[in-house]
């Protein structure tokens, strides 16, 4: 049992000693859903995790071509390693895509998911899917295609939002604003506004007074004229 002992106390006092860049090449060789429970054991290995050098060496091992240094056009910041980590994780993982498209994906994914979760005052829904077409065309692609990239990032968005009162207020923010006209592609898709409505309608449908709800069912009925059955019931 001393033995057994001792030599948990080496291995402790050896990997203590290590210098930042030996366990850096250590930790991004380690699945990166293991990595904040390990940077949890060491005040000293949180830091290194919350340093640039190990996301940089953990983006260029895992996406070589990341580390070459092109140009970023277009309104999203694209920020350090650890965010373009996580961008590229993001793309790959839920949309699967991959390369530079993925990157400028998982970039769109995280700026509206910030936007709607925890700005005070989110800006209005078409200043930011406004932002995001220009985002995609900024970087070569055809404005259909951002559109489709556009619609595909909001339903992913939405339906990764927490079930609580702050969604639940947002989506209902959502489906009251202003109706403006805005030419292809910077209007939202019929996608897009059909999974807000279904998400409040089905998800949230308890958190509505009766009034509410029928508000919100008659602008549905007015927006698709069909609706289905599971929307209905008070």
């Amino acid at each position: 049992m001393k033995r057994d002992t001792d030599t948990v106390a080496l291995i402790d006092y050896t990997f203590g000693k290590l210098p930042d860049h030996l366990l850096t090449e250590i930790f991004i060789r380690v699945p990166v859903t293991d990595w904040a429970q390990i940077a949890c054991v060491r005040k000293h290995w949180a830091i290194v995790f919350r340093g640039e050098c190990l996301w940089r060496s953990a983006l260029i091992r895992t996406w070589p071509a990341a580390g070459q240094g092109k140009g970023w056009p277009g309104p999203i910041p694209r920020g350090l390693s650890r965010r373009r980590y996580a961008a590229l994780y993001i793309s790959k993982y839920m949309f699967a895509y991959d390369g530079e498209i993925g990157e400028i994906i998982g970039h769109t994914y995280l700026f509206l998911k910030e936007q709607l979760e925890h700005a005070t005052m989110p800006p209005p829904s078409g200043v930011l899917h406004g932002t995001i077409i220009d985002q995609f065309i900024a970087c070569g692609k055809s404005r259909d295609k951002a559109h489709e990239l556009a619609s595909q990032i909001w339903v992913a968005v939405i339906d990764n939002m927490d079930e609580n009162e702050r969604t639940f207020l947002l989506l209902k923010h959502l489906v009251q604003e202003t109706n403006v006209f805005l030419p292809h592609p910077y209007s939202r898709s019929y996608k897009v506004e059909w999974r807000v409505f279904e998400k409040l309608l089905t998800d949230f449908r308890d958190c509505f007074s009766r009034v509410e709800y029928y508000d919100v069912l008659a602008s549905a009925k007015y927006k698709f004229q069909h609706i289905p059955s599971s929307w209905l019931g008070y």
